[in-house]
């Protein structure tokens, strides 16, 4: 199987390289700045779970046409951040032919609608991933943490397909930890209802999940935030377990807990945010269900409000 991942950035430098380095077939489609540095210096991986060098094969978007067309892609892997997908989609659509699959990471659930416009539903796999990962100063991914688990599984309801078993024997034989999941959509929606969550609630407050319950009345909106996250899951065809919930709200509600998300990591250092993909959309489908969920409004009235005020 020959794989293109978009950037070499956090997110796709550590499940594209964790897979390179496994010897599995991995190019990465880079700029020019990057595609100098890993000549020079290889992929370089900074994680708990194993420190790496090594040389990657890369390729610039000026080459992708001609190296797609003289060696087929037989996935595209895309871990780019929402508000680059519009971008992202016409830099990878030299590589993506009619037996092309398309492997999306991204957060959320918006990007599905403009994937399936540009390449078909059917080439456009369903997929998911935790892990904290960024690209330090010196081209390095680092990856913060232990967790780092990626999940794939066939939207239209197919138990197994080719395309996905071939994916689980790569991810096994880089020793990547991954669900080859039977219902993508229950995975997506217990994942996105514990993002948007922890994303509304961090980016609100300015602060990390101990912080927020240790204030007076902050568990119990903490879990009012989730309930309406996982009803308007509930609208949209998809019913959270009850155990995955249990699971979600110990992490959402833990006293002493530093845990926060991305997105206010992303924020406080002056970055663009998700909030429309993640936030915004989950009040949208709330809306769009005849659900009030004012504590997502709330969030994502805050989120507008700082986004016009960082573009002046």
């Amino acid at each position: 199987m020959r794989i293109l991942v978009l950037g070499a950035g956090g997110t796709g430098g550590y499940f594209g390289g964790r897979l390179a380095q496994a010897d599995v077939d991995v190019t990465f489609l880079v700029r020019d700045a990057r595609a100098a540095q890993l000549q020079r210096d290889g992929l370089v991986i900074k994680s708990p779970l194993g420190d790496a060098q090594f040389p990657v094969a890369h390729v610039t978007a000026d080459a992708l046409p001609a190296l797609a067309a003289a060696q087929p892609f037989d996935v595209v892997l895309l871990s780019c951040k929402a508000y680059d997908l519009d971008s992202s989609l016409d830099a990878i659509a030299p590589a993506v032919g009619a037996n092309t699959t398309v492997f999306p990471i991204l957060n959320g659930l918006q990007h599905y609608a403009a994937l399936d416009a540009h390449f078909g539903a059917a080439n456009v796999l369903g997929g998911l991933c935790f892990i904290s990962a960024m690209k330090g100063e010196g081209g390095e991914v680092l990856h913060l943490g232990k967790a780092a688990s990626i999940t794939f599984g066939e939207r239209r309801g197919e138990a197994d397909s080719p395309r996905t078993l071939a994916l689980a024997a790569l991810f096994q034989q880089a020793g990547v930890q991954f669900e080859h999941a039977r219902d993508i959509a229950l995975a997506q929606w217990s994942k996105y209802s514990f993002l948007t969550a922890l994303a509304a609630a961090t980016c609100l407050m300015r602060g990390s999940v101990g912080a927020i319950v240790a204030a007076e009345g902050g568990r119990d909106f903490m879990i009012a935030l989730y309930r309406e996250c996982v009803e308007v899951a509930k609208a949209s065809g998809v019913a959270v377990p009850e155990t995955a919930q249990v699971t979600m709200l110990e992490h959402l509600t833990r006293p002493g807990s530093d845990l926060t998300a991305s997105m206010l990591r992303d924020l406080q250092s002056g970055q663009r945010v998700e909030a429309a993909h993640i936030v915004g959309d989950m009040v949208h489908r709330a809306a769009h269900a005849g659900l009030r969920a004012p504590r997502l409004e709330t969030a994502w009235i805050h989120l507008q409000v700082f986004e016009a005020n960082s573009a002046g």
